[in-house]
């Protein structure tokens, strides 16, 4: 017998797999495939299902089955206008706690290692988390959540960039911008220039669109 909420854990799962760059969209995602690795029954995977149709990250077709969802770019403009109201809010108003800044640096820390690896889509994996961490610093489990959700869509339109390395490579050192920013005590100043860098990653993802 299943626990209460496997459905919920399987949903995230499946969008922490999407999170990571395992699941690109247009994948068809088979239940057959996924109740075994899921530990869950066809039901509670449908369930799941529904829940990420309705954040948008999944798509039902017809007589075809659950895709992993194509974002448009409105839809992408959109996630960049929640972003920066959710992200620039959370910083500015963060109280000057540097030791509050330790998820942060270790997203920083992580995407270096994968830099220096070659590991690109880690080093996205690694922006993901940074930018998490960031919304994390207002202490609201509600915000974490709807950023979960945010970075999830994200990395759906990181998938169409023909160069991962040209993409996520001028963050990495942004990020740590940020950080020292936040680390000195000027949280107001680290706010915008993360405003700057949310214009500048828009029109970076915008502009590798097919």
């Amino acid at each position: 017998m299943e626990k209460p909420g496997s459905a919920a854990r399987a949903a995230e799962q499946l969008r922490a797999s999407m999170i990571n760059g395992e699941l690109a969209p247009g994948t068809r995602l088979a239940e057959a495939s996924l109740t075994g690795p899921l530990g869950v029954s066809r039901n509670t995977l449908r369930e799941a299902f529904s829940t990420l149709i309705e954040e948008g990250l999944l798509v039902r077709r017809p007589h075809r089955g659950v895709f992993v969802a194509t974002l448009s770019p409105a839809q992408i403009a959109d996630i960049y206008r929640v972003r920066a109201l959710l992200e620039c809010s959370a910083l500015a108003q963060a109280p000057v706690d540097p030791p509050r800044a330790q998820g942060m640096r270790a997203a920083v820390a992580e995407a270096g290692r994968a830099a220096e690896a070659g590991d690109w889509r880690g080093v996205g994996t690694a922006n993901m988390h940074f930018h998490e961490q960031i919304v994390a610093l207002a202490g609201s489990p509600r915000l974490d959540g709807w950023m979960r959700q945010l970075t999830a869509e994200l990395r759906l339109a990181f998938a169409a960039a023909p160069d991962p390395q040209a993409l996520h490579r001028p963050f990495v050192a942004m990020n740590e911008d940020i950080t020292a920013l936040y680390e000195a005590g000027e949280a107001a100043r680290a706010s915008e220039v993360l405003r700057e860098y949310l214009l500048t990653s828009e029109r970076v993802v915008l502009g590798n669109l097919p």
